[in-house]
């Protein structure tokens, strides 16, 4: 029967389209995906849509996009993935706010610490309206960039709960297909968790943008390109966050104990980041819980140490709220002026961990926490400062120190202390979840990635990654041995990641939330504009030290593009040389070797065709399993894939070949912590559900078959009715699981003659010996297939190329993370074949 059904002239074709059109049948067959392409034959007779081969018949049929096995699998998962901080309570809520004062906003509410001093390094003060021009600078800068850009807007630009760089580049890919690596299923867009928005029709903008990021490949790589700098420079702020905020901090013991030198500020900084760093495996949720109420004491002695300011030295500054001042500042002393933004900008620090933490809380805790306590305890600590300056004009070091109340100084310090080193895991954390997204998105080496909560899946911690920023911060912490030249460094880290975020979230307002385009182009005019003007600045002291960071982002992006490309071209390598099936139906249903009772795992990275790699495994191996299931791990640009939703299956070759394909799908939030027992027991029972649903749907075209006169019961059973409403047409038993279809097929029983009777009894016999042999082959072993495969640049390749590959890239696939650590396989269960691609 299998043998039917693959020959059978019935094409799943979506009849509410509206790219649909008439067209003949070669026509639609040439118009799937061209890896497809020169490996057509007439004798194919396997289900897999993309190598399914009927005989050439010209009929007109309506069209639209290729719907194959899959997708409808996919369509029967009812539901949408919730995101983990709906609907909680109260207290949920209290407990939210204080783990995001320990975690999100520790950078920014330290950043009084040091603004005013890398400011004012490069400005001298001469008048008091000097001190007014530069409060008012610090107070737009942080009223524009913390406050509107991200808590009003860019907060509402995550993906799903997922801030940062690359959640921004998962949501333009999951709208467009912008990705570069050609695995992409129309099946993907069916999980719950996608969330697409259709492009309305009065916005045809949307559609035009869509249309040439999916047509160009420039764009693609320029998008792509950006994304990697963004990232390169969260890492980079992971690095220097915790230098400059822990330095800050410590400073003050020079203004409390005079005899304090600086070489003894700047060893106290190294051992307290070297105790910082080792508790970060504690992971988020117990460090931010336990240093939340640390963070609330702080910012409410920022606050009143502030006020006390104002009452001592006078409310003159509130003048500086008139942006009359900036202009003045500037008229004054142009140069000075202009090279005193990069210290400006450090009020804003942390601006981008508030974005890229959203993972480990909700949108609402973040943006109420800022507004109604950190923001205006920054305000009052920044005008407090101010008030003092204006009495002070030559008390530029330490201001924030040299501010406080003598009887409460050793207080303040020890609390400030605290912050700062709180303060110094906000980019840290922010890092660990940009390389998450990064490695499920495959744009950075695999990394051991520890879980470090139950209930929240966001919460990480990268071993590697932790170290490697210690001994990052420890380096630049010896070598600048300065806050003024960590500060420039500082900056130019978080303009970078500002930058890009900007230039993402206006192509998220063209292509997704459709906008006006004024608000689009005042958006991008004001604050692109706003942060390149500060990044002129910041590029004017590069001599200073920040070559450093420009030179350490550098090396970062070019891991990560080089990982981006070697795995593209290894990708694209394997979809050309995978196997045909005109070669599997000459080897027959034995494979041309034997076949050993057991289930074999042929793990690949192919979501369609039989990899290259399995003609190695029938080449070495002196038997094959009687069961093969080539399974894919597949990363979707969705933060969660949901449990229920995880296995997608359909038959490789005919029935008696005993062979499935299975894409294993996952979010880049997922954190794959099955053991491989459970793993394998998920997926055996996916794969009888899916056999089980085959037989309905053969039963389902026996009933056709039976009954040619009730036109009524055939054109019902021929019809597949989707959740969304899209009207499908079955000519194949594909996969489907609806009630309505059910009960069709009950009443359709009902009127069979005897001669059908004994054809469904076959059916049912058929589809217990298959289910019996799936038990007995699982009882028999499941044995793990993993090919290892490499590549190599061809001879004639350029220089450029064979250094790329066979050096750089070979280099980063030796030290990373291999698969059979991240499937935590049993080396009795595993079998390894080696094979090498010429590019």
């Amino acid at each position: 029967m299998a043998e039917g059904l693959a020959r059978g002239n019935g094409q799943l074709a979506k009849m509410d389209s509206t790219e649909s059109r008439w067209a003949t049948r070669d026509q639609e067959d040439s118009e799937d995906d061209s890896e497809e392409e020169g490996e057509e034959s007439s004798r194919r007779m396997s289900l897999d849509s993309e190598e399914e081969e009927d005989n050439v018949e010209q009929r007109l049929i309506r069209t639209g996009p290729r719907i194959d096995s899959f997708d409808v699998e996919a369509l029967e998962v009812p539901g949408a993935h919730r995101n983990d901080f709906e609907d909680v309570s109260l207290g949920r809520q209290i407990v939210l706010a204080l783990q995001t004062l320990g975690v999100v906003f520790g950078d920014v509410g330290t950043s009084p610490l040091y603004t005013f001093d890398v400011m004012l390094n490069k400005y001298p003060l001469i008048e008091k309206e000097d001190v007014l021009g530069a409060l008012s600078l610090v107070l737009y800068t942080l009223i524009l960039i913390p406050l509107v850009k991200y808590t009003l807007v860019v907060l509402w630009a995550n993906d799903d709960g997922e801030g940062g760089t690359f959640a921004l580049y998962s949501l333009i890919c999951r709208n467009a297909k912008a990705s570069l690596l050609p695995n992409q299923l129309p099946s993907d867009a069916r999980i719950s968790s996608f969330r697409l928005k259709v492009p309305s029709a009065e916005l045809e903008r949307s559609l035009k943008l869509k249309e040439y990021l999916e047509n160009s490949l420039t764009l693609k790589k320029l998008l792509l390109i950006l994304v990697l700098f963004g990232t390169s420079m969260v890492i980079a702020d992971g690095v220097v966050t915790p230098a400059m905020s822990v330095m800050s901090a410590f400073n003050g013991l020079k203004v409390g104990i005079s005899s304090v030198e600086q070489d003894e500020v700047v060893m106290i900084s190294i051992a307290s980041l070297i105790v910082l760093f080792s508790v970060q495996r504690f992971g988020t949720s117990k460090v931010g819980l336990a240093v939340g109420p640390a963070l609330f004491i702080w910012f409410c002695s920022l606050g009143v140490v502030g006020i006390c300011n104002l009452l001592k030295y006078g409310t003159y500054v509130l003048r500086a709220f008139s942006p009359v001042y900036i202009y003045y500042f500037f008229k004054r002393n142009p140069t000075q002026a202009w090279m005193s933004l990069g210290g400006c900008l450090l009020c804003a620090t942390g601006s981008e961990a508030m974005f890229a933490d959203l993972c480990y809380f909700s949108v609402r805790s973040v943006q109420l926490t800022f507004v109604f306590l950190v923001l205006p305890c920054l305000l009052l600590g920044y005008l407090g400062q101010a008030a003092f300056l204006m009495e002070n004009l030559t008390e530029k070091q330490q201001v924030f120190f040299s501010s406080i109340p003598s009887g409460a100084f050793w207080p303040v310090f020890f609390i400030a202390t605290i912050a700062a080193l709180i303060a110094s895991r906000a980019m840290t954390t922010a890092t660990f979840s940009c390389i998450k997204q990064s490695i499920a998105l495959g744009c950075f080496p695999r990394l051991k990635i520890i879980h470090t909560s139950r209930k929240f899946m966001g919460q990480i911690y990268i071993p590697v990654i932790n170290w490697f920023l210690l001994v990052s911060c420890v380096a630049s912490v010896a070598t600048f041995g300065s806050i003024y030249e960590i500060g420039n460094a500082y900056g130019i880290a978080e303009l970078g990641v500002m930058i890009m975020t900007t230039i993402l979230v206006t192509i998220i307002m063209l292509l997704i939330w459709q906008i006006n385009i004024t608000f689009v182009l005042c958006f991008l005019t004001l604050f692109l504009g706003l942060e390149l003007l500060f990044f002129s600045s910041v590029l004017g002291s590069v001599v200073d030290g920040s070559w450093v960071m420009l030179v350490f982002t550098a090396v970062l992006f070019l891991i990560m593009y080089i990982w981006n490309y070697g795995s593209k071209l290894k990708y694209e390598t394997e979809v050309k040389q995978k196997l045909s099936m005109d070669l599997m139906m000459e080897l027959g249903c034995n494979l041309g070797t034997i076949r050993a009772p057991g289930i074999g795992l042929v793990y690949n990275e192919l979501v369609k065709g039989i990899p290259a790699i399995f003609g190695h495994f029938l080449t070495t191996l002196p038997a094959i399993h009687s069961m093969i299931i080539f399974v894919c791990i597949k990363y979707v640009p969705v933060p969660v894939v949901p449990q229920t939703e995880r296995f997608l299956f359909r038959r490789v070759c005919p029935k008696s070949y005993h062979m499935f394909r299975c894409i294993a799908r996952y979010g880049y939030k997922d954190v794959r912590k099955e053991h491989h027992q459970t793993f394998e027991q998920l997926l055996i029972e996916s794969l009888e559900k899916y056999i089980r649903r085959e037989a309905q749907m053969r039963s389902l075209e026996s009933d056709e078959d039976a009954d040619t006169d009730s036109e009524k019961e055939v054109s019902c059973s021929n019809i597949l009715v989707a959740p969304n409403g899209s009207v499908y047409s079955l000519g194949v038993p594909l996969l489907a699981g609806y009630s309505p279809i059910d009960k069709t097929l009950s009443e359709v029983s009902t009127s069979f003659d005897e001669p059908h009777n004994e054809v469904v009894a076959d059916a049912q016999q058929s589809l217990d010996r298959e289910l019996s042999f799936i038990h007995k082959a699982k009882e028999s072993g499941v044995v793990y297939l993993l090919g290892h495969g490499d590549i190599r640049a061809r001879k004639e390749s350029w220089f450029i190329k064979k250094l790329v590959i066979n050096y750089f890239y070979a280099f980063l696939r030796k030290n990373c993370r291999r698969g059979i650590a991240s499937l935590s396989v049993p080396h009795t269960n595993l079998m390894q074949v080696g094979m090498t691609y010429m590019v």
